[in-house]
């Protein structure tokens, strides 16, 4: 058997049932292998192909719960098994380019000048270290004052959208992208309307901690209005768990409650704290290529699997991502209800359980309210 893919393939079949036999049965041994499964990841079974481009906004007004960290790794896992994925960067701080090692100093061609000034996705797009079907739109400090200079501008909310459409229209149907992630700045500010108005679904990364809960509610009843005035379309679909320390009763008691509440939506694999995923960025790496062996990187190929395999079944569009312009501005009479948070945190439990809707996804309720190794 002199092919090392087959030798892989059959190490790892051997292995299928949790780590029998005496060869793999110490910690050394067992995190040589998963490193062995991300490094030969060629050599593996590919990650099936969704039945249509899946565009993905990562949200969460919440600081530090792991946006960026799944964007990038997700993203990575997602080339790193066959799948073609663009990253887009919506953080001024810049945090996800810097983690797939792509510049984002004053100057660079980046987001800020797809929305705010001429240029096309295209013309901003940059090739990442971690896989050649991994490509990036990174951020730079000028997108800070995208905001503002965004107010004045017609159909402000569609610019990210169009900006999308454009690319993928412009590239042969071999080269489109399978997935668009696209990770959000912490705030519920034009941004993230911009990232909600041009995604098809909505991915939640929650904090195993309580804070992560509190303020959940605002972000869902921004979701619900951007669906209800701008984005018909879009939907929470998936809820990553992130931060999962298995040695508190805190972090189960948050993982049940939040899969008591949306059910089917949370994915089976939660993200646990580990601190090669917290080192990976410092060295301009995902934590798959800078230890694929670890804790971290296996779960996060373990969370993009499950994602990948809930778009097997998504409804092939005849036209990708098709379009038509926005409609037209209200009347000065009827003024479109302003997209702002609350002004104080919503009350009551998050209900119990929610009636399926005709898209086959949960409804947003309005009313709800990573160190060891």
């Amino acid at each position: 058997m002199s092919d090392p893919g087959q030798r892989l393939r059959s190490s790892l079949t051997a292995d299928a049932a949790a780590g029998s036999g005496a060869d793999f049965d110490s910690p050394i041994a067992m995190e040589a292998l998963r490193a062995t499964r991300v490094l030969h990841a060629a050599d593996q079974e590919p990650f099936p192909a969704p039945g249509r481009i899946r565009v993905i906004t990562v949200a969460n007004q919440k600081g530090g719960v792991g946006k960026t960290t799944s964007t990038v790794n997700l993203g990575v896992a997602l080339a790193l098994y066959g799948l073609r994925a663009l990253v887009i960067d919506l953080d001024p701080q810049g945090n996800t380019s810097t983690a797939l090692g792509v510049d984002h100093t004053v100057g660079t061609p980046s987001i800020y000048d797809a929305l705010v000034g001429d240029s096309s996705l295209a013309d901003v797009v940059h090739p990442t270290t971690a896989s050649p079907l991994l490509r990036c739109v990174p951020a730079t400090i000028d997108l800070a004052g995208a905001e503002i200079e965004l107010v004045s501008v017609v159909a402000r909310e569609y610019r990210l959208r169009r900006a999308i459409e454009g690319y993928v229209h412009s590239l042969p149907e071999e080269q489109r992208p399978h997935y668009v992630l696209i990770d959000c700045p912490p705030s519920l500010g034009l941004l993230t309307l911009n990232a909600l108005v041009a995604g098809d679904e909505v991915l939640i990364p929650i904090q195993c901690e309580y804070y992560a809960l509190e303020g959940l509610g605002q972000l869902l009843n921004n979701i619900e209005l951007v669906r209800a005035h701008l984005n018909p379309g879009i939907a929470v679909r998936t809820i990553l768990l992130t931060m999962y320390d298995a040695r508190t009763k805190l972090a189960d008691q948050v993982a049940e409650e939040v899969r008591s509440h949306f059910g089917d939506l949370v994915l089976k694999t939660v993200i646990p704290r580990n601190v090669r995923v917290s080192e990976a960025p410092g060295y301009g790496q995902s934590v798959l290529t800078y230890d694929p062996g670890s804790r971290g990187s296996t779960s996060y190929v373990e969370a993009a699997r499950e994602l990948a395999e809930r778009g097997v079944h998504l409804v092939p569009e005849s036209d990708p991502r098709p379009m038509g312009p926005p409609p037209p501005p209200p009347p000065a009479t009827a003024p479109m209800p302003a997209i702002r948070p609350s002004s104080g945190p919503p009350s009551g439990p998050l209900p119990r359980a929610f009636p399926e809707s005709d898209a086959g996804v949960l409804p947003v309720p309005t009313s709800v309210d990573e160190e060891t190794r």
